[in-house]
């Protein structure tokens, strides 16, 4: 009997790390829904077609983005990898119930990089209200120090050789449905509620 394989996409869309109502009030079911489900989710369809057959067809997501970057002819392919990449690193830069003290290796390095938790908290909320457009803002490590950055549009981290710590999305589509144009808002709720910084103390150490 003959049989037929089926093969798998090669990037897929991972599954949400909590339930779509679980980020209530401060991201509703709503937005994520359309958050996750229809953007996160474009990203990763529109990488798969752009890879079939190509050498980027067999590689991790990771290394796509890497192997992408600053590529004039794979710009496309670049910026749909990375926000696949950034987002699924978002989700899990948020928990319900999140927030409050940072674990102590973390807060440690917070304290000696930023002078306290707060001071770090108000740097990324600056870096992701003020990024102009759409972006990102993250907390990195790199060498021994904790730094926070931010990206326009498509970019990581991921490619500057350094920690990725946590981050926080700021392009509209993250927020618009919740809070219309009151960006500061969403970002100060979700780092005083929502930042997973357990998630952001295991990736110390990571490259």
């Amino acid at each position: 009997m003959n049989s037929t394989t089926v093969s798998s996409p090669p990037i897929t869309l991972p599954a949400l790390p909590y339930d779509q109502n679980a980020l209530q009030p401060v991201i509703s079911a709503n937005l994520l829904g359309f958050h996750y489900g229809k953007h996160h989710k474009t990203y990763v369809d529109t990488l798969n077609k752009l890879i079939a057959g190509t050498e980027f067809a067999d590689m991790p997501l990771e290394q796509i983005i890497k192997a992408a970057a600053g590529q004039s002819d794979h710009v496309a392919i670049f910026n749909n990898a990375a926000q696949a990449w950034n987002h699924t690193f978002y989700w899990r830069s948020l928990k319900p119930k999140g927030g409050g003290e940072p674990p102590a290796a973390l807060k440690r390095l917070m304290e000696s990089s930023f002078g306290s938790v707060e001071a770090c908290k108000k740097e990324l909320s600056t870096a992701a209200v003020g990024q102009f457009g759409s972006g990102w803002a993250w907390l990195i490590q790199d060498g021994e120090k904790l730094k926070v950055v931010k990206t326009g549009n498509a970019n990581t981290p991921l490619t500057q050789g350094v920690r990725v710590l946590l981050t926080i999305d700021v392009w509209e589509h993250a927020y618009y449905l919740d809070y219309q144009n009151r960006r500061a808002d969403h970002v100060n709720a979700v780092l005083d509620k929502l930042a997973n910084w357990e998630f952001a103390a295991e990736n110390l150490g990571r490259k």
